[in-house]
């Protein structure tokens, strides 16, 4: 069994989708239907630049997004692959999961895009610049975060936002927090802790304004079936409902990303082989999780090319 995951925030980098905008068709149909749905030369900030630009949360969740299913549709068109013939499943990791429902067709591009650049506008406007953080901690399981969160919080918000690998928890909260939690690492056994550059505090309490606005923009969204079971971020588990999944996608602003439980999951589900769609972030992630788990990780055309014969 193979799922196909997509990538989040922090996997965007200048000069992505260049090359498949130069040699596919189809990438450039994808670049072109996003840049029209935004009113905004997206692909020109992907490919160009500057990077201060593509960082901007409300550029960089849209342009991840479309970079991915740039892959996917070429992969789709010009090598006959998709996703409901050769996947079991997908999910994607934060904004990712928002990707993977328009690869499974649960969402039509241009809806996605104004979907994922409200959700950066409205997350990055919860909390004035500077109050928020965020912070790795490296060397650390879910329960030491937890309780370094909790030590560390004396009475504001330092939540575990996202639970990644067996090697890396991510927090989340007031930047006073965040900064408190980090030099109390040693006495937490942690190994390190390390300040994110973020512009806000992603998936914690902090964001509830951001959820707000995104339950109403989604309540007015139509939501398709979705072609594959999506295994949601705040739930580590299988939704077929698109009912479900719009409550879920409205919890995940402000709730944990439970990426390691997700991929432990789908591996309980019989699912031997991860295939990121755009990036090389996730694959890693996967190997740290469970070392027998097969990894490809898709961003080229050679890459497509290579993975098309594979599985031919």
């Amino acid at each position: 069994m193979r799922a196909f995951i997509f990538p989040g925030q922090g996997s965007q980098k200048v000069g992505m989708g260049a090359e498949l905008a130069e040699t596919s068709a189809a990438a450039r149909e994808v670049f072109e239907e996003v840049n029209e749905a935004l009113l905004q030369n997206l692909l020109r900030i992907m490919t160009e630049g500057p990077e201060e630009d593509l960082t901007l949360t409300q550029n960089a969740q849209p342009a991840i997004m479309a970079h991915s299913i740039a892959v996917q549709r070429v992969l789709e068109r010009e090598f006959g692959v998709t996703l409901t013939d050769h996947g079991a499943c997908v999910a994607g990791h934060s904004l990712g999961e928002y990707t993977a429902l328009c690869a499974i067709g649960a969402l039509d591009l241009s809806t996605t895009a104004r979907l994922l650049k409200l959700r950066g506008r409205s997350m990055q406007a919860a909390v004035p610049v500077g109050e928020g953080a965020m912070a790795a901690l490296l060397g650390a399981d879910l329960d030491q975060a937890k309780a370094l969160a909790d030590a560390a919080a004396e009475g504001q918000v330092c939540e575990v936002a996202n639970d990644n690998d067996p090697t890396q928890v991510v927090i989340s909260g007031h930047r006073e927090a965040i900064e408190r939690a980090v030099a109390l690492v040693k006495e937490h056994g942690i190994k390190r802790g390390v300040l994110l550059p973020v512009s806000a505090p992603f998936h914690c309490s902090l964001m509830a304004p951001a959820a707000e606005r995104m339950a109403d923009a989604l309540g007015e969204t139509r939501l398709g079936a979705l072609g594959l079971p999506v295994y949601a971020n705040v739930t580590a588990a299988p939704v077929t409902d698109p009912e479900e999944e719009r409550h879920l996608l409205v919890e995940q602003v402000t709730g944990r990303v439970r990426w390691r439980e997700s991929v432990l999951a789908m591996r309980a589900a019989g699912v031997e082989s991860f295939v990121e769609l755009g990036g090389k972030v996730l694959g890693p992630m996967v190997g740290r999780i469970d070392r027998e788990a097969q990894v490809t990780s898709l961003v080229t055309m050679a890459d497509l090319e290579a993975f098309a014969k594979e599985i031919a």
